[in-house]
């Protein structure tokens, strides 16, 4: 436990003193929201409500990539992983400890997306503010699960750019389309389906026990 609070802190305050890769996953995806908004054909507003839920989570798994491929950058200077891999505790905790952080990241960006989209669509997105929060921080989580463990895999490979991406991408598709399914839901209901609940709840769990379990083996390549 005092090994993933120390993770932790050690990745949320050397962000909060750089804000590198916050300030480029918010740039980025608010960039996405404003050439959805001025691609696409004025719609309605039932046709925005139909068009949101996919370009919100479009612009979060795009983001999300950017920033979880430079989430081991600091520790890939002067050979840290391997400090990291020597630690004198369980590596699942280490993984934790990075997850959590990179899930923190994720989910202050996916708020502020949410906010533009909604200004650019004119989609209340303010009126199903708490259950939408909640299911965000689920997919978050979700893709924070995922990509930590093949942020790792992909840093020491020449190619990390490109490799991440072709790893994570079809991994995450059943978190995009349980987000998809129930933030459509929501903003035509009112109420968060059960169904794409339960999907990314259990995406969840595997990314998290399989990631963590796996950590070990990845740490030590």
């Amino acid at each position: 436990m005092n090994v993933l609070l120390a993770v932790l802190w050690k990745d949320l305050l050397s962000e909060w003193r750089s804000r590198d890769r916050a300030v480029a996953m918010l740039l980025f995806s608010l960039l996405v929201v404003v050439i959805f908004h001025f691609s696409l054909p004025p719609a309605s507003p039932d046709e925005a409500r139909t068009l949101a839920p996919g370009l919100l989570w479009v612009a979060t798994v795009f983001a999300a990539l950017l920033g979880l491929g430079r989430a081991f950058a600091l520790e890939l200077e002067n050979d840290a992983l391997s400090g990291l891999a020597l630690a004198p505790a369980d590596r699942g905790w280490i993984f934790l400890g990075k997850a959590l952080a990179n899930a923190v990241l994720i989910f202050a960006v996916q708020l502020v997306t949410a906010a533009a989209l909604g200004l650019a669509f004119d989609v209340p997105l303010a009126e199903h503010a708490g259950r939408l929060a909640a299911l965000l921080a689920l997919g978050a989580l979700g893709l924070a699960g995922a990509g930590t463990l093949f942020g790792a895999v992909a840093v020491r490979t020449r190619f990390r750019e490109l490799v991440l991406p072709l790893l994570l991408l079809p991994l995450l598709v059943p978190v995009v389309v349980a987000g998809v399914r129930a933030t459509a839901t929501l903003l035509e209901t009112g109420a968060l389906a059960v169904e794409p609940l339960r999907l990314l709840l259990v995406t969840d769990a595997v990314f998290w026990i399989g990631s963590y379990v796996l950590f070990e083996f990845v740490l030590d390549e």
